[in-house]
């Protein structure tokens, strides 16, 4: 089998005993199914030895004829034979797959071998096996710093497209992929989940002409025209405001945000702590009544809206903070999946990522409509039902996502998918108040 250039899939079984028998002759069954395919040369499955008391293994070994027979062969048929064994056999065999490539390299002389400008090793191929640096050595053009800066970005078959479209619409496929082994083809799951977070915090809260509004003509004034064309009403009212200001000068609209500021914050003199309050000593000690007084006044002195932003700024380490507490609840969820606290993680950051890339996608439309808005309101209808739509996509895609990854039948993880959510949502709750606290107490 070495002799031929192709890529060599491997598929590794850990059987559990009891299942044993049926699984070998599902294996004849698939090795049939996979010699018959074109993009096969041949395939042959072995024995290796046992993993432990109670637990066998067995490996199937499948050699294509080119890397794009084998990309096409992992999105169809070896999907299908994982989906098969998961719906088959459920926790009781688990699948590992790992690609060897031939390494025309070894046969070189070492003297006429590249050696990685980086680490020194010897290089068989462009990139470093030790450190995985590019084997390019002349210097990098402005051209080439752009494409390594916005490249992923503007090539259609780069890892952060070939990710988006599985995270979008394959719930659950890219966790899978990633935990049995398929991850070249992919963004690292954190780097998606951060890419896509501060994508979605940049569209949805950056306003060019109110951020950058220095940089922006200003609007001319009216003119004599639109002035003439206000009704009496709107002209009586700045009268009235215009003889208020003649009485009390700055009382009108600075009086009017402090009112507002101060219903906001609330009166900071009665912001203090009895000791009838049901708090820890070790609470008490640290939010003096001096303190607490000067938090207030330091928020009322910020106003509202720079309120508001100051969490707004908190939120994406608020749902960071909350990824491990989802993965330990569904440690407790799967005690039996035999799965490490970082592979339950890695669900919630695939989740999350989705979660921001569908509000992102979200207002993206939104913004799109508002371009029509003046061609009638058909279009703020279907604006609104593509979002109403899309918003219980979310919930269907988490629980086809524990289906996929997990493997169980449906009414396990329904029930399942119900305790999750409900966690979620608590979860959810007490990182946003905890949050709005931190807000407040460092201003």
């Amino acid at each position: 089998m070495s002799a031929h250039a192709g890529p060599l899939y491997e598929l590794n079984f850990v059987i559990a005993d009891d299942a044993l028998e049926s699984v070998d002759a599902w294996l004849k069954d698939v090795l049939t199914r996979v010699q018959r395919h074109d993009s096969v040369v041949t395939a042959r499955t072995f024995q290796p030895e046992a993993q432990g008391a109670g637990r066998s293994a067995r490996s199937c070994q499948i050699l294509v004829r080119d890397d794009s027979s084998l990309d096409a062969l992992v999105d169809g048929l070896f999907a299908e034979i994982d989906a098969e064994a998961a719906a088959r056999f459920s926790s009781n065999v688990s699948i590992e797959s790992r690609v060897y490539r031939a390494d025309p390299a070894r046969e070189l002389p070492h003297g006429e071998s590249p050696v990685c400008l980086n680490c020194g090793t010897r290089l068989r191929g462009q990139y470093c096996g030790s450190c995985g640096q590019r084997s390019r050595s002349r210097l990098i053009s402005i051209w080439g710093l752009l494409r390594e800066a916005f490249g992923d970005l503007f090539e259609l078959d780069s890892r952060l497209w070939r990710t988006l479209g599985p995270l979008l619409s394959k719930p659950g496929q890219l966790t899978r992929d990633y935990l049995e082994g398929r991850r070249a083809r992919y963004m690292p799951p954190f780097r998606t989940y951060l890419v896509l977070s501060v994508l979605f915090f940049v569209v949805a809260f950056f306003d060019p002409r109110e951020d950058l509004k220095v940089f922006f003509e200003p609007e001319p004034p009216p003119m004599a025209e639109e002035i003439a064309q206000i009704d009496a009403a709107s002209i009586a009212v700045n009268l009235q405001h215009d003889a208020a200001e003649k009485e009390d000068p700055g009382s009108s609209e600075d009086s009017a945000e402090d009112e507002n500021d101060s219903d906001f914050f609330g009166d900071c003199e009665n912001a203090t702590i009895t000791d009838d309050d049901d708090l820890p000593e070790w609470l008490k000690k640290r939010l003096t009544n001096e303190r607490i007084q000067q938090i207030c006044e330091n928020n009322k002195a910020r106003g509202s809206d720079s309120f508001v932003d100051a969490i707004v700024d908190k939120v994406p380490v608020a749902l960071i903070v909350l990824l491990p507490f989802m993965a330990m609840v569904l440690k407790v969820l799967y005690p039996l999946s035999r799965r490490y606290f970082v592979e339950h993680l890695l669900f919630f950051v695939h989740f999350h990522a989705f979660f921001f890339l569908i509000l992102l996608l979200q207002v993206l439309f939104v913004r799109l409509m508002g371009l029509f808005q003046d061609t009638g309101s058909e279009m703020g209808t279907i604006a609104t039902i593509v979002i109403v739509a899309t918003s219980f996509y979310i919930p269907v895609y988490l629980y086809k996502a524990m289906r996929r990854v997990y493997g169980q039948g449906h009414l396990t993880t329904i029930l399942k998918y119900l305790v999750l959510t409900a966690t979620y949502l608590t979860g959810a709750t007490i990182t946003m108040m905890a949050t709005l606290v931190v807000a407040v107490i460092t201003a």
